[in-house]
Order: structure tokens, then C-alpha cells, then sequence
């Protein structure tokens, strides 16, 4: 990969910018339907069997990624869900939306951060620049989720991303 992630953490926010090799419409359209996300989102050996998004201003997002790679050990099996409610859609600009860990129904796991995120797509050279702005609740948070390994995971969703982009028509 030539395009590395920079990564910031500056207090309880975590700054993520990467620039990707498509038009914003592509990039922007690659987060925001579930035909696309199904493709890329998560960690590599991960998958998403669950993928349900209603891409509006007070809709969620609810989605499961699965470890399906036996290599990755204890985490052979694991299902990790998410939901993301949508507060501000501004195509193909932004997306702001809080982030959180749930469990199968949606229902939002007590004890486990949660961040208020917003991703602005910005027009570079004939490229896209990804700009994610996590907002947490306390750079104690922040660090939980970084100690759960968050930024692999973020790179390798990322790079599966970059892998992706080419196939959106």
C-alpha cells in the first residue's frame, strides 16, 4: 500500500486521514450502502454477515463482522457487532454519526465506549482524502479502544477499502 493511515490522538479524539485513489462520489458511496460495505468493512480474515443501513440523518447503521480466519486463533468465530446512528449527511462531504458497540438486537453494550465520528471526503489531486474525527468520552476511553487493537484493525479495513474502490462502477 502507498497510501499509509496517519493517525493522531490529541487528548480524547483520535484523528484518522488517508487518501485513497478514487473519486470522492466512489469513496463516498463505498461508506454509505451495504452492497459495498459488505466487501471491505472490518479487519482482514473478517467478514460482515450482517450488514442493515438506513443512510440518512437519524438512521442506523447495525452490522456484524465475523473472524472467519482459523490462522487469527481465539478469535476464530468471534462476532464483534456495531451500530451507527446517523446525525448529519452531507453527500459526498460528510458523514457524522456516534458509534457504538451493540449486541444482535442494537441494543448499545454498557461499559464499552462509544465516539461521536465525523468522516469528510475531501477532493486531493484527483484523489480522495479520508478525514475520520473520533470524538470519545475521555482519553480513557480512547485508550481502551486503542489497547483493543483498533488502529490495526482501522488500517487493515482501510487497505481492504483501497483493494475495493477499483470494482465500484
Amino acid at each position: 500500500m502507498t497510501n499509509k493511515m496517519v493517525t493522531r490522538v490529541e487528548g480524547q479524539k483520535l484523528v484518522l486521514e488517508r487518501v485513497f485513489d478514487a473519486p470522492r462520489e466512489l469513496v463516498f458511496k463505498a461508506f454509505s450502502e451495504a452492497e459495498h460495505l459488505k466487501h471491505w468493512w472490518g479487519p482482514r480474515g473478517w467478514t460482515l454477515p450482517v450488514c442493515n443501513i438506513d443512510f440518512r440523518p437519524g438512521g442506523v447503521w447495525h452490522y456484524c463482522m465475523k473472524c472467519v480466519d482459523e490462522k487469527q486463533g481465539d478469535f476464530y468465530g468471534m462476532e464483534s457487532w456495531g451500530k451507527a446512528v446517523y446525525q448529519e449527511i452531507s453527500e459526498p462531504e460528510t458523514i457524522v454519526y456516534t458509534d457504538y458497540f451493540s449486541d444482535a438486537e442494537g441494543n448499545v453494550t454498557e461499559g464499552m465506549p462509544s465516539s461521536h465520528i465525523t468522516m469528510t471526503f475531501v477532493e486531493h489531486e484527483g484523489k480522495t482524502k479520508v478525514i475520520s474525527r473520533g470524538r470519545f468520552e475521555s482519553a480513557e476511553a480512547l485508550k481502551t479502544v486503542m489497547d483493543m487493537g483498533m488502529e490495526q484493525g482501522i488500517t487493515e479495513t482501510w487497505d481492504r477499502l483501497e483493494e475495493y474502490l477499483p470494482s465500484i462502477k
